[in-house]
């Protein structure tokens, strides 16, 4: 009889051309397609819920896989992290119910984005956060992000290429703040576009540099035009850090 099993995933994405499956490099998605039909002996393909970018990292991304397996749904955690490599890992694994979708059942996504500000790079923190030398002024910034906040039609903020013609999402929070010298932004929200939080990003560096003033947001966001908004933000500065399902998932 067949199961759903849900995985909270954790990788390092450095070394791939994002979460999804693409023919022009090796993928997250396809790492863990691999390794799972190995380890089941079924042909196995995963759904994920954000398709994070190249270099963009995850420690709580979410997939759900079918499978025929008689092996515990929380054992498959265990199992697949032996074949692995080091920067991917499996946090949880257990079964769902089987209409349970990661991208369309209601959720919270809350992504965190890293600014090392300060005179000289540090090279431990170069995989894991964005060197800005140039002194960001953070209350600036604080003051743009308060325009950003709540629903919007967020057209600025999603690359150009996209297909999506529905671009109003909801943002439930978005906090900075400054350890030392980091600079760390959480921003969650019910779904970004694509790109959409490295342009945000992008547009509060150029407030923080005191490029806009911080009210120009609001006249970014009424543009509705993705040359208004700041540049993409580089994409080692961005971890998704967790997805919150609003109902219960657990079977059992």
């Amino acid at each position: 009889m067949s199961k759903r099993v849900f995985l909270k995933i954790a990788y390092d994405g450095t070394n791939y051309c994002g979460w999804q499956i693409q023919i022009n490099g090796i993928t997250v998605e396809e790492i863990i397609n691999r390794e799972l039909s190995a380890l089941l002996k079924e042909d196995i393909a995963v759904i994920g819920a954000s398709r994070t970018d190249s270099g963009v990292h995850a420690i709580a991304n979410v997939a759900v896989f079918d499978t025929e397996t008689k092996i515990p749904a929380e054992k498959i955690s265990f199992a697949l992290n032996q074949r692995l490599p080091e920067d991917i890992r499996i946090r949880e694994s257990y079964e769902v119910e089987a209409d349970f979708h990661p991208r369309y059942c209601n959720s919270i996504k809350t992504y965190e984005y890293k600014i090392f500000n300060c005179r000289f790079p540090m090279p431990t923190e170069r995989l894991y956060s964005h060197f800005v030398y140039m002194p960001l002024d953070t209350e600036k910034m604080k003051q743009a992000a308060g325009y950003i906040l709540g629903e919007h039609d967020f057209k600025s903020f999603c690359s150009a290429r996209t297909q999506i013609e529905n671009t109003v999402r909801t943002v439930y929070s978005l906090d900075i703040t400054k350890t030392g010298d980091m600079i760390h932004i959480i921003i969650s929200g019910n779904g970004f576009l694509y790109n959409m939080v490295r342009i945000i990003v992008g547009t509060l560096m150029k407030v923080g540099l005191g490029v806009y003033p911080p009210e120009h947001v609001k006249e970014i966001i009424a543009a509705r035009d993705r040359n208004a908004a700041g540049p993409k933000a580089p994409a080692c500065g961005l971890t998704l850090v967790g997805i919150e399902y609003e109902e219960e998932k657990k079977v059992g």
